[in-house]
């Protein structure tokens, strides 16, 4: 995989999986985030390894992080969203799903899924809306870590 590297004034936004600071984006999501509490290291870990990975950085320290699972053809699930709080109302976030969203690689993408409990606003300028047809859609999960 071609790694793609997308620069802003001070900031990079990265899919080289070798710049991720594990530990950082672990006790973020397992800390800080209202999805993910109590995420373990290697769960996390597995979930990098297996997904299309985006790191945000400010002078080569990590600030955010994204994730997208996908078979690159007709699926994709967005998901592990953030930008540290010191680095938000920047628009970091929005530069970030722009760039998800313009990648070759995920823009002609069939299905394209993400969760969210208060970014619905960010989402929907980028083509999420809420699923049509809710009805034919299922779900299996565990909620309890």
């Amino acid at each position: 995989m071609i790694h793609l590297e997308v620069e802003r004034n001070q900031f990079l936004i990265s899919t080289d999986k070798s710049k991720l600071d594990i530990p950082f984006i672990h006790q973020w999501l397992s800390k800080r985030s209202y999805w993910a509490q109590g995420r373990s290291l290697p769960t996390v870990q597995q979930s990098i390894d297996h997904s299309l990975c985006f790191g945000v950085y400010a002078s080569q320290q990590q600030i955010g992080f994204a994730r997208v699972v996908t078979d690159y053809t007709t699926f994709a699930w967005l998901a592990d969203v953030f930008i540290v709080e010191t680095h938000q109302r920047q628009g970091l976030g929005k530069w970030l799903i722009e760039t998800i969203t313009a990648q070759p690689l995920l823009r002609d993408l069939r299905l394209f899924f993400l969760g969210t409990r208060d970014a619905h606003g960010l989402y929907r300028q980028y083509g999420f809306e809420p699923l049509p047809a809710p009805e034919r859609w299922m779900v299996r999960a565990k909620l309890s870590s």
